[in-house]
C-alpha cells in the first residue's frame, strides 16, 4: 500500500533536485523484514536512473543475514538524509526546529549476477563514496563480491529548510 506523504508542502518533485539530494547523502540505511520484524543496515550505495526509475546498488558478503533476507523477501526500503542542522534561539524548546533533506524508496531487491553490471554498480558505489570513476576491479573480485540492486517502485523526497 502506497500512503501519500502527510506534509505535501515539504515534498520535492523536481527530478534534478531529487538526484542532488541523493548525491549529497553520504550513506543510506537499508530496511528489510525478518520474520515480521524490522532489520536495518547502514550501507554505502551507488545510484543511477534508468528509464525514469531510480536504481540503488549495494555490495557486501555473499552470505549473512542481509543477503539471506534479500533472497527470502525480494523487497526492501532504503532511507537516506543529509543537511541536518538545528536552528532556533532562546530557552523554549518549541521554538527550535531542524533543517534536513531526505529520500525514502522501496521496491524489489535482487542480486546482480552479470559481471558487467556488477562492475558498473561498483563504479557507481565508488563514485558516490569518493567522487572518482577511475576504478578497476579484477574479475576474481567481481565474481566473489555480492552486489544487490533495489529498483524503486516508489520514491519520495522531502525537505525542511
Amino acid at each position: 500500500m502506497n500512503r501519500p506523504m502527510r506534509r505535501q508542502d515539504r515534498a520535492v518533485t523536481d527530478p534534478e533536485t531529487i538526484n542532488a539530494v541523493i548525491d549529497a547523502c553520504p550513506h543510506c540505511s537499508l530496511a528489510l523484514c525478518d520474520q515480521g520484524r524490522p532489520y536495518v543496515v547502514p550501507l554505502d550505495f551507488g545510484h543511477t536512473v534508468a528509464d525514469g526509475r531510480h536504481i540503488f546498488y549495494f555490495h557486501g558478503a555473499p552470505e549473512g543475514r542481509k543477503i539471506d533476507l534479500i533472497r527470502e523477501t525480494g523487497w526492501a526500503c532504503v532511507q537516506m538524509s543529509e543537511g541536518h542542522r538545528i536552528r532556533g534561539n532562546g530557552s523554549v524548546a518549541c521554538t527550535y526546529t531542524s533543517d534536513w533533506r531526505s529520500v525514502i524508496a522501496e521496491g524489489p531487491i535482487e542480486e546482480v549476477t552479470d559481471l558487467e553490471e556488477k562492475r558498473a554498480a561498483l563504479l557507481a558505489i565508488m563514485a558516490h563514496a569518493t567522487g572518482r570513476t577511475d576504478w578497476s576491479f579484477p574479475e576474481a573480485a567481481l565474481e566473489k563480491v555480492c552486489v544487490t540492486r533495489l529498483t524503486a517502485k516508489t520514491l519520495t523526497c522531502k525537505e525542511h529548510t
